[in-house]
């Protein structure tokens, strides 16, 4: 069973994935300025430290940042994108980073998406379901080579036979070789080589409040009622981060 992930990287370190291995902390202070940076909308209260392979589990008003010298990764259930072209441009380089590489994935839906933007501008981005591919734009980079020349098959159980639309490799797969290939690990499996052990990377988690709803340490006393008045749920974040797929065409 693969992760259900979705993250977003900006990325300065000339090589990231060396950087990312000697990893032990995240600076939560710049963590929580990017998020009060990408979410001015809302009040960001710092939750907890984990993992990055933690933070996949969040809640739709979480968000994990991860800020390390050189490179730096948000997380969230809500940054997947049919279209990762779609992404707002407020999100592709907030902070002027060379190197901006989105990837996510689902495995209900055998879904995977992968892009990558230079200083801003989208070179590459995939968005795939084994049988209905929602974006391909941009030339296919070196490393996705084996997965169109059909080296990674589909797998399926005995006796189910493939559709005839489908795609040579799974798209989950696919993404989880993106990430490997930009920041030198995968989701899901062992690490390989000289790979990285995702649990090994923290992050900062943040949990955000809409405009209107106080945080549990603000919340105003009750002046009839001696009862502490019950917390409010922080709103949904979704609005246009819900992923809208959009119909396969007959």
């Amino acid at each position: 069973m693969g992760v259900k992930a979705s993250t977003i990287w900006y990325v300065d370190a000339p090589d990231s994935m060396s950087l990312l291995r000697h990893v032990t902390s995240s600076d939560q202070g710049a963590a929580r300025a990017l998020v009060e940076s990408l979410f001015p909308e809302y009040t960001a209260v710092p939750s907890s430290e984990t993992s990055i392979v933690d933070a996949t589990h969040a809640s739709p008003d979480e968000v994990f940042v991860g800020c390390y010298p050189g490179v730096t990764v948000v997380c969230g259930p809500n940054l997947s994108l049919a279209k990762p072209s779609s992404l707002p441009d407020a999100w592709t380089r907030p902070l002027a980073s060379d190197r901006t590489y989105l990837v996510s994935t689902d495995p209900e839906t055998a879904w995977g998406a992968f892009a990558y933007w230079e200083r801003g501008a989208l070179r590459r981005s995939f968005s795939a379901t084994p049988i209905y591919i929602y974006e391909d734009t941009g030339l296919p980079l070196v490393w996705e080579r084996p997965f169109w020349a059909g080296e990674h098959p589909l797998m399926y159980p005995p006796g189910v036979m493939p559709d005839p639309q489908s795609l040579p490799f799974h798209p989950q797969e696919f993404a989880e070789a993106a990430n490997a290939e930009w920041l030198g690990f995968r989701y899901t499996e062992a690490p390989r080589g000289e790979e990285l052990d995702p649990h090994s990377l923290p992050v900062s988690g943040f949990t955000l409040y809409a405009p209107g709803q106080l945080p549990p340490n603000q919340q105003p006393p009750s002046v009839t009622d001696s009862t502490p008045p019950k917390q409010p749920r922080p709103r949904s974040i979704t609005r246009w981060w819900r992923r809208k797929s959009p119909e396969p065409r007959s």
